[in-house]
């Protein structure tokens, strides 16, 4: 049995058949529906089931949405859920890229500690640079360019006289100053050059604590101005 024609709804014989658009043609009736126009199996275009030429085939439009109080309640409705799946994925991955420290006691505790740390070693480091950068200033030193030949006998300032140095126990080092010092702290010890020490205890590396024979003072004082007798 022939089917029938898409357009006249008359049978349509194999001779003249179109198979398109899920329906069979006569060759005349597969034409444009709106300007009539032949069209061909590479020159139409299928809208709805129904064949169009290029020139008549409908345009899709798009619907503007307005701005109803229910689109908007829609809108703001839709921007909460947003926020809160926002939320919810932060709370999950809170804990995997990086984690929260609280202010607890012991970490104040702890924090305190370190920083107590840092300055004690900041201080350790400031001393050492100032024993390293403590040369003794040209103010207190004598004759510092004409060292003598003999380092065991250093020459006393004119017109002074040194009285005799007091004898040290019996195992006691003596040191001798090679620079004159004058003391910056109450608890440092002023020297001059040639001055004999006793009861010489190092501190560090940078001060000593001594007697200074000629004055009878005790104190502190610097390393690097006296040597051992």
């Amino acid at each position: 049995m022939n089917p029938p024609c898409g357009r006249c709804n008359k049978p349509v014989y194999p001779t003249e058949k179109i198979n398109c658009l899920d329906k069979y043609w006569h060759k005349g009736c597969f034409s444009c529906e709106v300007c009539k126009m032949a069209l061909s199996m590479t020159t139409y275009k299928g809208f709805e089931k129904k064949p169009y030429c290029s020139m008549h085939y409908p345009k899709t439009s798009f619907t503007i949405v307005a701005d109803t109080p229910e689109n908007l309640r829609l809108k703001q409705q839709s921007m909460l859920n947003s926020q809160a799946l926002y939320k919810e994925d932060f709370e999950k991955s809170k804990g995997k890229g990086f984690s929260v420290v609280v202010d607890t006691p012991e970490m104040q505790r702890l924090k305190k500690t370190q920083d107590q740390i840092s300055n004690i070693k900041y201080h350790e480091e400031f001393e050492k640079s100032r024993i390293r950068s403590d040369a003794p200033p040209p103010e207190n030193r004598q004759d510092n360019d004409e060292q003598p030949s003999n380092p065991e006998r250093i020459s006393q300032p004119v017109g002074q006289t040194r009285p005799a140095a007091v004898a040290p126990p019996s195992g006691e080092r003596r040191y001798q100053a090679v620079y004159s010092y004058t003391a910056a702290e109450a608890d440092e010890v002023s020297l001059q050059e040639g001055d004999l020490l006793s009861e010489v205890e190092p501190i560090d590396e940078g001060w000593m604590f001594g007697c200074n024979q000629r004055t009878g003072q005790r104190g502190m004082l610097p390393a690097n101005y006296v040597r051992p007798v």
